[in-house]
């Protein structure tokens, strides 16, 4: 059986994103706020709600137990000044908790006092399309 190191995660982000539509909620305020203070503009893509679930998703199987602030860091990007040096700027956190809220309704990720960490039902949810993947 495969799991979640065996694949490349962009193909599991991606399929995963597919699979994760008819369980999660997508909030109405997705199209029009930016990810982060870093960026310049909201995502261009219909689908971004998804990955960014399936993304974090498979950062709590990999990393858990996770929480908000390390996926805030995880997600950040670099910030453009005209005048002094770039930075690191963190992403912003209410998508990341209203990813984890959806993720927890759908049963793939429980809350703990560590953080975030992938239920029964979630790891099998990532290892099932990663040895699809393997097959293929």
């Amino acid at each position: 059986m495969s799991n979640v190191f065996d694949v490349k995660a962009s193909e599991l982000v991606r399929i995963s994103a597919e699979r994760l539509k008819p369980m999660i909620g997508r909030p109405s305020y997705i199209d029009f706020v930016k990810s982060g203070a870093g960026r310049e503009r909201p995502p261009h893509s219909r689908d971004f709600w998804y990955m960014r679930s399936a993304s974090i998703l498979r950062q709590v199987y990999i990393n858990g137990p996770v929480g908000v602030s390390a996926l805030r860091t995880r997600y950040g990007n670099r910030k453009a000044h005209v005048i002094h040096k770039q930075h690191h700027v963190r992403a912003g956190g209410s998508i990341i908790r209203d990813a984890f809220i959806e993720l927890e309704k759908a049963k793939l990720v429980k809350s703990t006092k560590q953080g975030r960490i992938i239920t029964p039902q979630g790891k099998s949810f990532l290892d099932k399309i990663s040895s699809e993947i393997k097959r293929a």
